[in-house]
């Protein structure tokens, strides 16, 4: 959009204008087509905007798509009683001071040629080429949008497929849509509101994240004046109250480019006024509004490294609100903003908000997508079309839409996940261990960050570490957070069906609702092995008691005949140091030295008793019980897999107990007997390599189940 010297973006302004521009355009029409060869006076004015950000721009392509788009649509009006011309015009006029490239603006001008006239997309083709015929096809199949709600999911499905072919058609789409709203009031008032609604619940928030805010901000003022047109008074009222508040913003930019100019920094320095929903937010926000809340000063340099020398300047001669201080230059948001935001005090001391940013990243603020003209031309192939269409400049989100698209063929379900998506406000960041980011919602759990990395191989996450510690799924993620996801290298794990109370984002709800679609509760699922071609071996047999080699002493001397127990609360094993208790019947139960029981039995003056591990007869090994407590994130055939680690370690599994998962954690307890204790260390050792086992320990208790 254009802008004045001294302020940027005023609102009403630019409606003022488009219809000024509109009627330009409706005269122009009505009074032919002009000489042959010529450029039509209609879209002469486009034609300078156009050249205006395009200075080489081919402009007989233009011409050639206005006479035939006039000519098809002669005799068609718009409600309002104007020539449907003068709706293609306003649409391309809109794209035209977006700064779009050559070929969409042709695409525009014809975009409804095919629909409401004989037009043809052969005809497109064979005048205007194949690019233009793709855009036009694309804006077509969008096809008129019925608002009753049963067609709404079904007709924005439709509006994603094709913007996943180009983005450059959902421009075309938002211009439209922007033209109508400003043309809604000849409308039944209740038809306004059914068509503002979902502009507001879609439209917008496809326009914030496409980053054409030239476009979203007006939209939400037009649907903000319908919707709700008591508050929309009041806020105007607001505005107009405290309109000698720009004047103050308008001081301090005076003075902020007087410290950038001495210091030797070319910038320009404007006042960019807020929209009337961005004053509403703020009243809201604060229970008021000053006259520093109506505009923000917008500070613009030719590179990068000026933005931080701009900083630099501000924070040195004025006094920063550092709490105000956002650098999404070197971290841009999800739409491909850029700025450095700041706050400096004025001359009453009131907050003055900045932004900071080059002329380019102000374009592309301003224009999002539209700014960056063909995504698919290259330098060697700036025409090309053919073969796979690739967008390098797609947001992620919108990948992820389409994908969403494909798997949820239930249209009332697509309409729900697109509108809880759009609905997200992407604030954070969040760093993974392996390099790189992740952009995530506000509230995003791990579970989250699992399916926006990998997608649907997030149904292998099964733990992840947090700023360096372990950390259960459901955990919630702050900015800046560093992320490690810890993933199974099982093919068939699965997501639980707890994990979607912990699921913010569709995306992972969509994946983890198609998986648990596929994979029933309680269909088994056959054992994985952990290497190819080696299946779960089944429990071993349980190997016979042995007598423990335990020498009771006394004084220094072993009692021969002496009954022993192993304590069953700390499964004592060779090499532990022991200590021992007499109980009942002459038996003495022995227990590890660390035990919580000892402490408990000397401090209530229990005397202990000498005890000591001693060789077994004729030198030979013999089985020894322990149980054995394993800590793990939840996951599917974890218990086969531990029990295969076990046995392979040549232990036999006693009595196995398994807790409910809690928090995607599970605590599986087992008592095994080992042929030598000396065995215990490396079984441990192979029971922690176990994947989702991040600790084993020595169990308090055995477990009380039957064997196995």
């Amino acid at each position: 959009m254009s802008t004045d010297a001294t302020h940027e973006g005023a609102p009403g302004r630019r409606r003022g204008r488009a219809r000024l521009d509109l009627r330009r355009l409706g005269r122009a029409a009505l009074g032919g087509s002009g000489a042959r060869g010529r450029l039509p006076d209609a879209i002469d004015h486009v034609a300078k905007v156009h050249r205006g950000h395009h200075p080489g721009a081919d402009l007989d392509i233009l011409r050639r798509a206005y006479l035939l788009a006039e000519s098809s649509h002669r005799g068609q009006t718009r409600k309002s009683g104007e020539p449907y011309i003068t709706h293609p015009l306003a649409v391309t006029l809109i794209l035209a001071e977006l700064g779009a490239e050559t070929t969409t603006l042709t695409a525009s001008l014809l975009h409804d040629t095919v629909e409401d006239t004989e037009v043809t997309l052969e005809q497109v083709r064979g005048q205007f080429g194949e690019e233009v015929r793709f855009l036009v096809d694309g804006v077509t199949k969008l096809e008129k949008v019925d608002y009753g709600a049963a067609a709404e999911p079904e007709t924005f499905r439709k509006m994603l497929v094709a913007t996943g072919n180009d983005v450059r058609v959902m421009s075309i789409k938002l211009a439209d849509r922007l033209h109508n709203m400003r043309t809604l009031g000849v409308m039944r008032p209740e038809k306004q509101v059914r068509i503002a609604k979902v502009t507001r619940d879609v439209l917008i928030p496809l326009a914030e994240r496409l980053g054409v805010q030239a476009l979203k901000t007006e939209l939400e003022d037009l649907v903000f004046a319908i919707l709700h047109p008591d508050e929309y008074a009041r806020t105007r009222e607001l505005v107009t109250g405290h309109a000698a508040g720009l004047a103050t913003l308008g001081t301090t930019a005076e003075r902020v480019q007087a410290v950038l100019r001495e210091a030797g920094i070319a910038a320009d320095v404007l006042v960019k006024q807020r929209h009337f929903v961005s004053v509403h937010r703020v009243r809201l926000k604060r229970g008021e509004v000053t006259g520093s809340d109506l505009g923000r000063l917008l500070v613009l340099v030719a590179e990068d490294a000026d933005c931080y020398a701009v900083l630099g300047e501000l924070h040195t001669c004025f006094t920063p609100f550092i709490s105000e201080f956002k650098d999404f230059i070197a971290t841009p948001k999800f739409n491909l903003y850029q700025s450095l935001h700041t706050a400096v005090a004025g001359p009453g001391g009131e907050p003055a908000q900045v932004l900071i940013r080059t002329h380019q990243m102000h374009k592309v603020a301003e224009a999002g997508v539209v700014a960056l003209g063909n995504p698919y031309a290259t330098p060697e192939t700036p025409d090309a079309t053919d073969g796979e269409r690739v967008d390098p400049t797609r947001p992620g989100w919108l990948s992820r839409l389409l994908e969403w698209q494909r798997a949820t063929p239930d249209p009332d379900t697509f309409w729900t996940s697109l509108r809880d998506e759009l609905a997200l406000d992407r604030e954070i960041t969040v760093f993974r261990a392996d390099g790189g980011t992740i952009g995530l919602p506000a509230g995003a759990s791990c579970v989250d960050a699992a399916y926006a990395q990998h997608g649907d191989g997030g149904h292998s996450c099964i733990g992840a570490r947090v700023n360096g510690r372990l950390a259960t799924l459901s955990t919630v993620l702050r900015d800046g957070d560093t992320l490690q996801l810890l993933m199974s290298r099982d093919s068939a794990s699965g997501p639980s069906p707890d994990w979607l109370e912990h699921a913010r984002t569709p995306a992972a709800r969509i994946a983890i609702e198609r998986w648990l679609a596929s994979h029933p509760a309680g269909e088994p699922a056959p054992p994985v092995p952990l290497s190819p071609g080696r299946p779960c071996p089944p429990p071993r047999a349980t190997a016979p008691a042995a007598r423990w080699p335990v020498a009771v002493t006394a004084d220094g001397a072993d009692l021969a005949a002496a009954s022993v127990r192993l304590a069953g609360c700390c499964t004592p094993v060779p090499p532990d140091e022991v200590t021992g208790f007499a109980v009942r019947g002459g038996a003495v139960t022995v227990h590890r030295a660390q035990c919580p029981a000892v402490h408990r039995m000397v401090a209530s003056g229990r005397e202990p008793v000498g005890v000591r591990w001693s060789s077994p007869e004729g030198g030979g090994a013999r089985d020894y019980r322990v149980t054995l407590r394993a800590e793990s994130f939840s996951r599917p055939h974890l218990l086969a897999d531990l029990t295969e680690a076990i046995a392979a370690e040549g232990a036999a599994v006693i009595s196995a107990a398994v807790e409910p998962p809690h928090e995607q954690r599970v605590r599986h307890t087992y008592t095994l007997q080992l042929p030598d204790a000396a065995q215990l260390p490396e079984l441990m050792r192979a029971m922690r390599r176990v994947p989702g086992v991040y600790d084993v320990e020595r169990a308090g208790r055995p477990v009380a189940t039957a064997p196995l």
